[in-house]
This record gives C-alpha cells, sequence and structure tokens, in this order.
C-alpha cells in the first residue's frame, strides 16, 4: 500500500509523512479532570518529564492541553488555562526537539503559546468557540489542527443528530476548512480531525471509522484521537481486554485508510505498532 505523499507546513519546518507508517503525536493533560490522565501531569516538572520521556520514546509530536474539552467538562477561563500551560511550554521548549502542540480554541491562548514556541495549534472546536483564534493562526505562522465538533463540551452530545454522518462531517469540515482559508491560513498548514467523540454517539464513530478514506477528499492530511474514546472503552470491556488493544486495532484501521497521524496517550504500544507496519514495507521484505 503506498499513499500520496503529503506535507505539513509549521512556519519554521516543513514535514513530509511517509507513506509507509503513520506518525505520532503523544497526549499529555496538564488538568485535573481529563478523562485519560486527569491530575497526573499538573505538575510542571512531571508533565516535562513525560514530555521528554515520550520524545526519546519516538513520537513525532507532543500534544499539550490545559483544559479539558471531554463531553460534559466544565470550561476554563483564560488565565487559568495560560497559568497551567505556559511552566510545562517553556520547559518542553528548552529541552525538546520534536514539534510542540497545543490543544486550546482561544485566542488568547493560542497567541501565549505562539509567542512561547508553539509549532502547532490544536483546536477541537474548529474555529467555532472563539472565532478570534483563526485570526491568530493566520498570523502566527504555525500548524492548525481543524477538529469537527458541535456545540460546547458541556452539552455536546445533544448536537449528536445526524442523517449521514459521513456525509455531514465531511460538509462541516469542509466549510471550517474554506473559512480557514479565507482568514488567511494556507491550506499546506492545516491538517484535519473528524473529532471522533465530539459531538457523536458510538454508533456515529464507528460509521466514521470505517468510511476515514472519504475525507481524504479534503485534500489535507488527517489526524484521529480515537485513544481511550469510550466506543472503544465499551467494547474493550465487553470483551474482557485493555482498552490498548482496541486503541491500536480503531488505529491501524485508520492508517490504512489514509490517516496520517494518531494522537495518543499510550505511546509505547502506538510505537510499536508503527513500526511493525512501517517494517511491513522494509524493502529487504520485499525481495
Amino acid at each position: 500500500m503506498l499513499k500520496k505523499e503529503m506535507h505539513w507546513n509549521l512556519g519554521k519546518k516543513m514535514l513530509r509523512f511517509p507513506a509507509r507508517r503513520p506518525m505520532i503525536m503523544g497526549v499529555i493533560n496538564l488538568t485535573p479532570d481529563s478523562f485519560s490522565d486527569g491530575g497526573k501531569y499538573m505538575n510542571p516538572q512531571a508533565a516535562s518529564d513525560r514530555a521528554l520521556w515520550m520524545q526519546d520514546s519516538g513520537v513525532d509530536f507532543i500534544d499539550l492541553g490545559a483544559e479539558s474539552t471531554r463531553p460534559g467538562a466544565d470550561p476554563v477561563d483564560e488565565k487559568e488555562e495560560i497559568l497551567r500551560l505556559l511552566p510545562v511550554l517553556k520547559r518542553c521548549r528548552a529541552k525538546l526537539t520534536v514539534p510542540l502542540s497545543v490543544d486550546t480554541y482561544k485566542a488568547a491562548v493560542s497567541r501565549v503559546a505562539i509567542e512561547e514556541g508553539a509549532d502547532i495549534i490544536n483546536d477541537v472546536s474548529g474555529g467555532g468557540w472563539d472565532p478570534g483564534i483563526l485570526d491568530v493562526v493566520a498570523g502566527g505562522n504555525v500548524g492548525y489542527i481543524l477538529v469537527h465538533s458541535r456545540g460546547m463540551p458541556k452539552n455536546m452530545q445533544r448536537d449528536a443528530r445526524y442523517g449521514d454522518v459521513v456525509e455531514e462531517v465531511f460538509a462541516e469540515l469542509s466549510n471550517k476548512l474554506q473559512r480557514c482559508l479565507n482568514v488567511g491560513i494556507a491550506k499546506e498548514r492545516i491538517v484535519c480531525d473528524v473529532g471522533f467523540g465530539f459531538a457523536k454517539d458510538k454508533t456515529h464513530n464507528l460509521k466514521l471509522l470505517r468510511r476515514l478514506d472519504r475525507f481524504l477528499d479534503l485534500g489535507r492530511p488527517l489526524m484521529i484521537g480515537v485513544s481511550r474514546k469510550s466506543f472503544l472503552q465499551a467494547f474493550a470491556k465487553q470483551h474482557g481486554i485493555d482498552i490498548e488493544i482496541m486503541n491500536t486495532i480503531a488505529q491501524t484501521v485508520a492508517f490504512f485508510l489514509g490517516v496520517e497521524i494518531w494522537r495518543v496517550h499510550d505511546v509505547s504500544a502506538a510505537v510499536a505498532a508503527r513500526n511493525f507496519l512501517e517494517k511491513l514495507w522494509d524493502t529487504d521484505l520485499l525481495q
């Protein structure tokens, strides 16, 4: 299997996505209430140590998030978010060489993050919760992850209503992508994400996973964040297996459907799967 070669412009560097393996974005939540690791990395030293370990383990990017955007989460004001983020971002920027992503939907937080060396803004709202964020990204010369969602975290599951979830999410992402272009964010700076779990129920998530190749028509690299999501948790519990097995299955399916980046919590499992996929197309094996 060979995919069309894609590039991502992060301003200071141009990334080329390899055709034979996914890239991995390791997640560090600087929050007390994230669904996966809330509270574990509130200490800046612990968080920066974790980031360094992730880099040494083989991730391609690290994503720092200082506000939980899980369904049902309460909002955090921008001052608190910046207070949580800055000490970790500064430490990471001083120690790490991999690109750093900041998971935020706020213009003010994005501006500070870019000033402090963030390479990527990962916006779960797709510019919908604080419209000023698009102008900040446009002027910031950084990469942008455009995520599909509806509503706000506190009540987004009320908006999990679709006739055809694949085509509606595709249309909404297409519209958001055009809006980004209209404000001056160059297309080559954008990666798209269908937003698993954000205003989607279990059936919606499965349909999107099955049809991820539809989103190749957006003309941009794709990222997925299925790691430890509830629809996979349900399958893991039903069969009495570790959630990371389900994560790896879903991520591998996504890779074969054209996805370029896995956003993950369990770095070790993802790196092992990534290395195995790459080995499948080792030129020595093909001879």
